[in-house]
C-alpha cells in the first residue's frame, strides 16, 4: 500500500512518500543545500516538502522559485498548484510579458512566486520587488550559477534582503569539474550537498534499469579523403599560430582557438597592429576549418555543404574569403558537392532509420526520442523519417535569426501531441534536455555523442523513468563522435565522485591521503 507525504501545506493522499526525498529534505530545512538528483526522481517534490517546511514554520512568509526559461517556470507553476494546499491563485507566474504595475500586484498577492532570474533581477533593481518576507529562494538547473549569469545576482539580493534566508539548489548535474561545482557553491552560499545517483540504495527501488548501447558505423572512403584535405589545411594555420608562440604546441581544442581568438582581438583594439590582424585572420580560418571537420564526421554531407555555403555568403569576412581560396578547400567543395549530388549522406542516417522503423514495427505506439546538435541535422532526420512513413516532429527553440522556430505555445502543443501518441518520434536539439516536462519514452537515441557530461544526463534521463528503458548513441569511429562519448563519460564519473566528497565533507588531499596511506 501506497505511503503519502503528510503536510498541512501539502493535499493529503497526493503525494507519494520517497525515503531518499524525505531524507533530503530533512536537511535542505535546515541548510543552504545542493541537490543534484538524475532527472525523473522528483527534484520539484524535494522542493515543494522544503517549501511546505519553510511556510509553515514562517507563516507571513514567501517562496521565491527561479528557473532558467518560461516554460519551465509555467511547470513549476504546475506542480506546486497541484500539489500545495495553498489557493492556487497564491502560486503566481511572473514574465517580463506582463506589465510592471501588474507584476508590483502580482508580487503582494503571491504566496509561492515562480519566475525568471532576469525578470527577477530586474524588478529588484526597479524597486517593485522585495525579497525581504521570502524564506526559501528555489534555483532550479543550479549548474547556470556561474560567472555573471542572473542567478548569482538574485542570490546576492536576497542575501542581502531577507529576514529568514534559505536556498535550496537543483540539478541533475552540476558539471565535471571540481572549480566549476565550486563556484556553483560559492555563488548559492552552499552549506551541504545532497547527491543520489541509481545505485543509492534509498534511490534503487524507485528506479527503472536503462540499457545502453553504443552502435558504431564507419566513415567512408570518401569521407576521409576530404578530411585529409581538410586536415592539411587545418595544419597549415596551426604551424603559423604555432611560429608566433600564439599556441603551445599543434594539439588544441576548438576552446584554445577560440581563446586565442580572444586574446588578439582584445590586442588588436588596444595596438590596431597589422600582423595582430595577420594572426587573428589564420586563427579564425582555423575555427572554421576544424568546425568543418567536426560537421563532416559527426552530421554528413548536407551539413557540410550548408556550411560552405554559408561562408561564401560572408563578403566581409576576410577569414572565410582567404579561406575558400585554398586549393584543397576547393578541392573539399567539388567533392562534397559531388556526394550531394549522388545523395550521399552521413552512414548514421540510415542506421538511425532502421532502427526507429524497426522499433515502430515492434509497437505502432512506441516513443521515441531523437537527439542532434544542430537544427539542420533535425530537420533531414524528420523529413528521412516522413518519407519512411513514419510520424516524427521536429523540437527546436525561438531563435529567430536562425530561421525557422517553434514558439513556446507550438512547443507545449507538440509535447502534448507527443505525450497523447499522436506521433512516434520527437526530434530535439539541446531545447529537450533541460527541465521539460517530457512524458516516458520507450528509447532516446543520440545521433552523435556531446561532450558535456551535464547534457549526457539531462538527455539520458528521457526514459527509464517508469518503466525500463533504452539510451543508444550512434558513433562513428575513429572520429570527434568517439572522443566525444568518452569524454562525457569520464567527466560523469568524475563529477560524481568529486559531489560525494563532498557530500561525506572531504576534501580532494583527504581523498589522496587515505589512497597513500592505504
Amino acid at each position: 500500500m501506497d505511503e503519502f507525504v503528510e503536510h498541512p501545506l501539502i493535499k493529503p493522499n497526493k503525494m507519494k512518500s520517497r525515503v531518499y526525498q524525505e531524507k533530503i529534505s530533512a536537511t535542505a530545512v535546515k541548510k543552504n543545500t545542493l541537490v543534484v538528483l538524475p532527472t525523473g526522481l522528483g527534484k520539484t517534490y524535494v522542493g515543494i516538502m522544503v517549501a511546505a517546511h519553510r511556510l509553515h514554520e514562517y507563516p507571513e512568509s514567501k517562496v521565491l522559485i527561479i528557473a532558467p526559461t518560461r516554460p519551465l517556470c509555467a511547470q513549476h507553476q504546475k506542480v506546486f498548484q497541484e500539489y500545495m494546499n495553498l489557493d492556487p491563485k497564491n502560486i503566481v507566474l511572473i514574465t517580463g510579458k506582463i506589465k510592471q504595475v501588474d507584476r508590483k500586484e502580482l508580487y503582494k498577492i503571491g504566496k509561492v512566486i515562480v519566475s525568471t532570474p532576469q525578470c527577477i533581477q530586474n524588478d529588484v533593481e526597479a524597486g517593485i520587488l522585495t525579497l525581504a518576507p521570502y524564506s526559501l529562494l528555489i534555483v532550479d538547473e543550479t549548474h547556470r550559477s556561474v560567472k555573471k549569469y542572473s542567478y548569482t545576482f538574485v542570490v546576492n539580493y536576497y542575501f542581502e534582503q531577507a529576514s529568514h534566508p534559505l536556498v535550496l539548489g537543483l540539478t541533475a548535474s552540476p558539471g565535471g569539474i571540481k572549480d566549476k561545482i565550486e563556484e556553483v557553491k560559492k555563488n548559492l552560499r552552499i552549506e551541504a550537498v545532497e547527491i543520489r545517483t541509481e545505485k543509492d540504495a534509498d534511490v534503487i527501488p524507485y528506479v527503472q534499469k536503462t540499457k545502453i548501447e553504443r552502435i558504431y558505423v564507419e566513415l567512408p572512403d570518401e569521407f576521409k579523403k576530404i578530411r585529409t584535405l581538410l586536415q592539411e589545411a587545418y595544419e597549415d594555420r596551426l604551424r603559423e599560430l604555432a611560429k608566433h608562440k600564439l599556441i603551445p604546441s599543434m594539439k588544441v581544442s576548438k576552446k584554445d582557438l577560440l581563446n586565442v581568438q580572444a586574446e588578439l582581438g582584445k590586442m588588436y583594439e588596444r595596438t590596431k597592429n597589422f600582423v595582430v590582424v595577420k594572426a587573428l585572420v589564420t586563427c579564425a580560418q582555423a575555427i572554421k576549418i576544424e568546425h568543418a571537420i567536426e560537421l563532416l564526421e559527426t552530421q554528413g554531407i548536407t551539413s557540410l555543404i550548408q556550411y560552405f555555403l554559408k561562408l561564401s555568403r560572408e563578403k566581409k569576412s576576410s577569414a572565410s574569403r582567404k579561406m575558400l581560396k585554398d586549393p584543397r578547400i576547393i578541392e573539399v567543395m567539388k567533392e562534397t558537392k559531388e556526394l550531394y549530388v549522388k545523395g550521399i549522406d552521413h552512414p548514421k542516417l540510415e542506421k538511425l532509420i532502421g532502427i526507429v522503423k524497426t522499433e515502430v514495427k515492434k509497437n505502432p505506439r512506441v516513443k521515441i526520442i531523437v537527439f542532434a546538435n544542430y537544427r539542420s541535422t533535425v530537420e533531414k532526420i524528420v523529413k528521412l523519417l516522413e518519407l519512411n512513413a513514419i510520424e516524427a516532429r521536429e523540437f527546436i527553440g525561438q531563435a529567430k535569426k536562425m530561421g525557422k522556430s517553434l514558439s513556446q505555445k507550438e512547443q507545449i502543443e507538440i509535447l502534448n501531441e507527443f505525450k497523447y501518441e499522436m506521433f512516434n518520434v520527437l526530434v530535439s536539439t539541446s531545447l529537450g534536455e533541460e527541465g521539460i516536462d517530457i512524458s516516458e519514452v520507450s528509447l532516446v537515441i543520440f545521433y552523435e555523442p556531446v561532450p558535456s557530461e551535464l547534457r549526457q544526463v539531462q538527455r539520458r534521463g528521457r526514459t527509464g523513468r517508469t518503466k525500463p528503458g533504452r539510451v543508444i548513441f550512434l558513433i562513428t569511429k575513429d572520429t570527434r563522435d568517439e572522443w566525444y562519448y568518452w569524454s562525457a563519460y569520464h567527466k560523469e564519473k568524475r563529477m560524481k565522485r568529486i559531489l560525494y566528497e563532498m557530500k561525506a565533507g572531504k576534501t580532494e588531499r583527504d581523498e589522496s591521503l587515505r589512497r597513500w596511506i592505504s
